[in-house]
């Protein structure tokens, strides 16, 4: 929202501010007064401006209460004035540490308390405000400002980062971290979106950077930066002493408490917060004594904290037994609600509903018409002006209040616009539309003030739009660490042992370690990394000798195969490319339109998927695209932009999905996107009456439904459409071959778009050889946070404590129990074991619609606890459920875990997932790994490497078969897709571009120094990018990186950026190497035309042109004072001049 829009509500709140009705304010301070929620934005922004010179607290019960009404308020006041106080997303006696955002967020909010520019409103819940703080502490103490052309000594910053809270890492990934290179600081702050790389000359800071994660490439420009603490228990020489004396009252915990003392930072030390601090007030003991406190709905304030009070009791009591410890009588990490109403502040009580019949009150209550029924819209709209309101109707996008006004305008109803501000105009009676970001609507009589929302015109739930963060893109499956094993282009399977700098010949350069067979190894030049690949294919791979022939001949043999399935692979790609397909017009105002609502901002990898969708829906043959991304991370949004894009065509969309629940969701989805530009959007599933189906199967048909959402029943043969032109296919693992067989026949001449977060091998296997278009997603939802997993036998106790843990943080738990014949009856054991806790239970085999309102009564957080079969698994997108428990994980396959953990963890809370196994009881070897892989992998992101697992574990098997291969396993994954795409390109005449492998050996040490580039890791990504550059363009691009990343560029490091230009020169040529012998260099393999041998007699008359013989290539044979001289050269790089002189022969200038 910008600030003309912002500005409408502003003056609002500021002329009630000043009016008489809004002395109402005044007068029940210390009292009660009646304020609905829905007028409590506007309230508090009035009570704001009536106390300018202080800070207004306002607490809620809950943590969404806080999150929604902080956000409202930032509408009618200036958003800066305004500060959400997060609490920990983590529990009393947890041993892990909250997120790095929240606690730089709370830390920065209790350093603005002691600034000279505190925030105006402050809105927390009752756990928030009532958590205990660590110590009292000013911004000008603890946040650091940094800004360009100031001194600051690096020394001392690094140690006050330290002492902060920060960690120091070889490269910054995550918030909370920091790198040091050279005179080139990388941070992520706690509370930036993005991290920052600072650049000092000495100690003058000389640049400011934003950088990205995903490449680490600097972007944009800052003057300043504030850094604000990465933790909020901040270890000083008091907070030292009381550890102390706390390991000797605490035994149980004395190791924890010594390592605070000793000043370390680690893992979950902030759970031992309520045995360091002496605070009594939680954020209270920050206010002055003329702050204002408002307690929205006390009644549940009060409940809620006894609700805490209890439950950190039953975790001590649960913890006791488990830790073997005594944690009786333990501090409270909360103020009691008795000693927060007895603050000496100002105070008043925002009720819902009135305690007596005195009670002062302000009306406020929402918009409720027919959805659909336009006639009785207008109508309501113009009751509410006659009586004299202003009514604003209120949209988050420039195209939705267009929309909003273009469609009442065509009903004959009179809207003003406020683009631009009229302040006397906005307060006569009328209807007026605007931009604003508004969860909450509220016609509101007291001030005469009606607000209404679009989402509560069309009956839809709110998603608040966000700015995504620039998080790092998941890498997939190429990353590399010593020990593993590699394929090597020439020699075969071997193990990476490292890199290693080595001087032969007095020249320095850096080498990549493989060992083969016995005791072979191979020192590989970092300028033919690009030959070295990672091996994918089996557990443990069979090393080849070194120089054998065992190699060429496994190579063979899988070229033998790899062509028998190419053949039949080119038979379906040509039939796909050569078929004649839909060739779609280029979006339309309609399409930008609808992908404005998006309530989030694309990351990089879904705005590309969706562009190679585009390209490819706008081309004449069938698209054929798989999207891989994981669970969460926006296929969906994909998907539905493909399917509105088709619609404007005319035609009809078909999505299938494997089940019911999804096919709910993706209806309700689809429509409240897609309804707004009339068009119609059916779901086809069992929760419809055979009545209904009836009729949808007609209409569809029949031409009169755009879009249409089912499973399985999609592809029975009664139905059929007027105009299918898109078949969207979600969790495409889910299918079996007869489906898969079912949608090849639905699917001729049809767009294709397919939809996984775990491939299945074989659907894997025919996209990365090229068969199948494959867009990958790799770029984390902002907020997202990894799974914490645990993987054990079955335990009551750990159940009742996870599902407690959830309860005490607002939370909701799903629990998997795949069996329907005992489902209520383990349903029961959990109700006798958590009583206080709302439990319910689903299956698939539920009657009629009792499922769906089973899952739309725990979104709408009418139970805590979802006990129900793997029907969870797809389709259930609940932000408040952060705990999962599997009985029997034993039994589930490796893609079902996955993507059942996935179902967790979607409100950026950290999520947990608990996977049992039966007690006593010995697991199959596939039991086993299964498990042991899910718990391995819990980054964000993980579906890819899983899928590979997979492939690795099973195989791909033949692609057009049921037969297993082990081909992949002998050659490597990469290698083998590589020579399936060959294969297909020699069918299809398609010439491979030979590029020569170039020897260079010529004086000179070329390295990326250790001193320079401290990691392995990233030395080896930058050796393997530069070995695999094509173009001199890449190499300045990558030149430049690492500039940006690493500082000052040394010598050695220069001239192999000049050696790599050579390589590029060589092979745009065809010369094979380049070798010193004494004072001449030779240029094997240089192919001279009859003129370009004129050529080189006339202008370097000293040189030798051999063509190539019986015994050995043709070469130029040259000194090098005879290019500087011929062609002026005052450069003494070798590297420059050989090249200045190849490009002078061949006449390519861009090598220069």
């Amino acid at each position: 929202m910008n600030n003309d829009q912002s500005a409408i509500f502003s003056n609002i709140s500021n002329a009630f501010a000043k009016s008489s009705i809004g002395d109402i304010f005044r007068t029940t301070i210390g009292d009660s007064l009646v304020v609905p929620s829905r007028s409590r934005a506007l309230a508090s922004a009035i009570m704001s401006k009536q106390h300018n010179e202080e800070s207004i607290v306002v607490v809620t019960s809950t943590i969404a209460q806080a999150e929604s009404l902080s956000a409202d308020i930032k509408a009618f006041i200036d958003p800066s004035d305004v500060e959400l106080l997060p609490c920990w997303e983590t529990l009393p006696f947890e041993r892990i540490s909250p997120s790095i955002e929240t606690m730089g967020i709370r830390s920065h909010v209790i350093s603005r308390m002691g600034s000279l520019k505190r925030p105006k409103v402050i809105v927390g819940s009752a756990r928030a405000i009532c958590q205990k703080l660590s110590r009292i502490f000013d911004a000008i103490e603890v946040e650091i400002k940094i800004t360009i052309g100031k001194d600051f000594s690096q020394d001392f910053l690094i140690s006050k980062l330290v002492e902060i809270g920060y960690s120091r890492e070889q490269q910054v990934e995550a918030r909370g971290e920091f790198a040091i290179r050279g005179s080139i600081l990388d941070i992520y702050c706690s509370t930036s979106i993005h991290p920052i790389r600072i650049e000092f000359w000495g100690d003058t800071v000389e640049r400011i950077n934003t950088f990205s994660l995903s490449d680490q490439r600097s972007v944009e420009k800052l003057e300043m930066i504030v850094i604000a603490p990465a933790r909020e228990l901040i270890v000083n020489d008091s907070l030292k002493e009381k550890a102390k004396k706390a390991a000797i009252e605490h035994p149980w915990a004395q190791e924890s408490f010594l390592k605070i003392e000793q000043g370390l930072i680690f893992e979950g030390m902030e759970s031992f917060l309520p045995f360091l601090t002496e605070d009594k007030l939680g954020f209270l003991s920050l206010l002055k004594p003329s702050d204002p406190i408002v307690f929205c709905d006390s009644g549940q304030i009060e409940s809620r904290l006894e609700d805490l009070k209890n439950e950190e009791e039953a975790l001590s009591k649960t913890l006791s037994v488990t830790w073997d410890a005594k944690l009786e009588n333990t501090p409270s990490m909360f103020v009691d609600f008795e000693t927060l109403s007895n603050v000496s502040n100002l105070k008043t009580f925002w009720d819902s509903v009135p305690k007596s019949p005195n009670v002062a009150s302000i009306a406020g209550f929402g918009f409720n018409t027919t959805r659909s029924d336009i006639g009785e819209l207008v109508t309501k709209l113009n009751d509410l002006k006659n009586v004299g309101n202003s009514v604003f109707l209120v949209s988050d996008s420039v195209a939705g209040v267009n929309r909003l006004s273009n469609k009442l305008s065509d009903e004959g109803l009179s809207i003003i616009s406020l683009d631009k501000i009229d302040q006397t105009l906005a307060f006569q009676p009328g209807i007026y539309s605007c931009v604003g970001d508004i969860e909450e609507g509220t016609i509101c009589s007291t001030f005469k003030i009606a607000i209404i929302t679009d989402h509560e015109l069309a009956g839809k739930r709110y998603v608040r739009r966000r700015t995504t963060t620039n998080k790092r893109a998941v890498q997939t499956y190429d990353d590399l660490s010593v020990g593993d094993y590699v394929v090597h282009h020439h020699h075969g399977v071997g193990r990476f042992e490292g890199l290693e700098t080595k001087t032969m010949v007095g020249v320095t350069r850096e080498y990549l370690i493989l060992s083969f067979k016995g005791s072979d190894k191979l020192f590989v030049p970092s300028d033919q990394v690009g030959l070295v690949r990672k091996y994918i294919g089996g557990e443990k791979p069979t090393l080849h000798k070194l120089g054998g022939s065992d190699f060429e001949k496994t190579r063979s043999s899988v070229k033998n195969q790899v062509n028998l399935i190419a053949q039949e692979l080119v038979v379906l790609y040509r039939k796909r490319i050569n078929s004649s397909g839909i060739q779609y017009s280029p979006d339309t105002p309609w399409q930008k339109e609808m992908e404005d609502l998006f309530p989030f901002e694309l990351t990089i990898d879904q705005a590309r998927a969706i562009e190679e969708v585009k390209v490819d829906m706008e081309t004449a043959h069938p698209m054929d695209r798989l999207i891989c991304g994981d669970v969460g991370f926006g296929k969906t949004e994909v998907a539905m932009r493909a399917a509105f894009k088709a619609t404007q065509d005319s035609r009809q969309v078909a999505v299938l999905v494997p089940t019911t629940l999804l096919a709910t969701q993706h209806g309700i989805s689809f429509e409240e996107r897609f309804s707004p530009f009339g068009l119609r959007v059916e779901t086809l599933s069992r929760f419809k009456t055979s009545k209904e189906q009836d009729k949808i199967v007609q209409d569809v048909k029949d031409g009169l439904v755009d879009v249409v959402i089912g499973t399985h029943r999609l592809l029975s043969k009664d139905i059929k459409f007027k105009d299918v032109g898109l078949l969207i296919v979600d969790e495409e693992q889910k299918f079996g071959v007869s489906h898969k067989e079912a949608i090849k026949h639905f699917a001729h001449n049809v767009d294709v778009l397919t939809l996984t977060a775990t491939p299945i091998p074989r659907t894997l296997e025919m996209s990365l050889t090229g068969i199948r278009d494959l867009s990958m997603i790799t770029t984390p939802p902002e907020n997202r946070q990894p799974i914490l997993t645990y993987v054990h036998e079955y335990d009551e106790r750990a159940v009742a404590e996870a599902i407690r843990r959830e309860l005490l943080r607002e939370g909701q738990v799903f629990f998997v129990h795949n069996r329907v014949k005992d489902l209520e009856h383990f349903a029961d054991k959990i109700r006798d074991l958590i009583p206080e806790a709302r439990v319910v239970t689903a299956h698939g085999q539920m009657r009629d619609n009792q499922l769906e309102n089973v899952v739309n009564d725990f979104y709408d957080r009418k139970y805590d606890v979802l006990i129900s079969t793997t029907i969870v698994e797809s389709g259930l997108d609940l932000p408040a459920v952060n705990t999962l428990i599997v009985d029997r994980a034993d039994t589930l396959g490796l893609a079902q875990l996955y993507q059942l953990r996935g179902r967790v963890g979607r409100r950026g809370q950290r999520a947990y997932a608990y996977l049992f196994s039966p007690k006593n009881q010995a697991l199959s070897h596939l039991a086993y790994e299964r498990l042991k892989t899910i718990g391995e992998f819990t980054e964000l992101g993980s579906g890819f490497k899983i899928a590979m697992r997979d492939l690795e574990i099973r195989g791909a098997g033949s692609l057009l078969g049921d037969v297993q291969s082990g081909h992949i396993a002998a050659v490597g994954f990469d290698l083998y897709c590589e020579m399936v795409t060959e294969a297909i390109d020699e069918l299809n005449g398609i010439e491979k571009e030979e590029l020569v492998d170039v020897t260079i050996d010529i004086p000179g040490d070329a390295l990326i120094p250790q001193d320079y580039v401290a990691t392995q890791d990233q030395r080896f990504d930058l050796y393997r990018r530069l070995s695999i550059a094509k173009t001199v363009n890449e190499i300045d691009e990558i030149s430049i990186e690492i500039k940006d990343r690493f500082g000052i560029m040394p010598t050695v490091c220069e001239n192999l950026i000049e050696i790599t230009k050579l390589r590029v020169a060589c092979q745009l040529v065809g010369i094979s190497s380049v070798l010193r012998s004494r004072q001449f260099y030779r240029f094997i393999g240089a192919q001279l035309s009859q003129s370009q041998q004129i050529r080189l007699q006339r202008v370097f008359k000293d040189a030798i042109y051999k063509e190539a013989h019986i015994l050995g290539q043709s070469e130029i044979v040259i000194e090098l004072k005879t290019i500087r001289s011929t062609l002026n050269i005052t450069n003494n790089d070798i590297p420059v001049t050989l090249i200045a002189f190849i490009s002078a022969m061949y006449d390519t200038k861009q090598l220069i």
